[in-house]
């Protein structure tokens, strides 16, 4: 199994780290923050709760982050600090360029739900590939918003299946044509005045909680190692879906070892389309 790295021991890092310890999917994790001492307590409580989650997955700590070289896949959450800053802006940049994150050819999987600007940083002044810039936030409203349909329509959170769209926190899509339950078109299953009542819930869901943005993180990051055959709601550069290009957006991918491997476009109704349109015109 592979050794996972994640670049910040605050709230986001933490649930990550402990995610993906208790999902016993990888070996070991590397949580990396310069506040060293509280980056090796958090590991610490951690490893401890392994006896009791009955996982088996090493953990350590460092404020070097060029220890990060040569992990399979690299987790950029937010720093041991007051209010828990996410990595992002020149900070996040120096940072990255510092762990020589040119250098290797690995996914990096930006926690947060402020770092649209660093993923796209990252493309354009960086020049990595966009294949290898991957935002988990979206994936932690996605499944918000299941969990709220789920409510709504008196099923389980796993019968429900939709896409995200567009560009968080401005402006973002769920596009209800394609959703489904069970199989079945929620636009069937549910009524317009359920879906407008959903609508309005789903519009005061970001930002994530940070427990939620971690797992969303671990969730991710195992499904880049695993190359997992389900799609993921996921923030990357988008390469001419929807007719852009160059522009930081979300939308439901296939993920390996390589990061983003295919994006899988859902169908939309006029509405959605111009909905998409100004979603994607609103982000700067």
């Amino acid at each position: 199994m592979a050794t996972v790295a994640i670049i910040g021991a605050g709230e986001i890092g933490g649930a990550c780290a402990h995610a993906l310890a208790a999902s016993d999917r990888v070996s070991d994790i590397l949580v990396i923050d310069q506040a060293a001492r509280a980056a090796a307590g958090k590991v610490l409580d951690i490893q401890q709760s392994g006896a009791i989650d009955g996982f088996h997955a090493r953990l350590d700590s460092t404020d070097d982050a060029s220890r990060a070289t040569g992990c399979a896949v690299w987790v950029i959450a937010d720093r041991f600090a007051p209010g828990s800053p996410e990595w992002q802006g020149e900070d996040g940049l120096a940072m990255l360029k510092h762990a020589g994150a040119s250098a290797v050819d690995i996914p990096l999987v930006f926690a947060g739900a402020t770092q649209a600007g660093l993923v796209a940083a990252q493309a354009h002044e960086a020049h990595l590939a966009r294949h290898r810039l991957v935002g988990s936030a979206t994936e932690a409203l996605g499944s918000a918003v299941r969990a709220i349909v789920a409510m709504e329509a008196g099923c389980s959170p796993g019968e429900v299946s939709l896409a995200i769209l567009g560009t968080p926190p401005s402006s973002f899509v769920v596009p209800w044509s394609g959703a489904s339950i069970g199989g079945y078109a929620i636009e069937r299953a549910l009524s317009h005045v359920q879906l407008t009542r959903i609508e309005a819930r789903v519009a005061r869901l970001w930002p994530p909680g940070p427990y939620a943005l971690g797992v969303a993180a671990a969730r991710i990051t195992e499904a880049i190692l695993e190359s997992s055959r389900r799609s993921y709601n996921v923030l990357t550069v988008l390469g001419g879906e929807f007719g852009v290009r160059d522009r930081v957006g979300t939308v439901p991918a296939l993920l390996s070892s390589r990061g983003v491997v295919q994006t899988r476009i859902p169908s939309l109704n006029t509405r959605e389309r111009v909905q998409l349109d100004t979603a994607l015109g609103a982000w700067t």
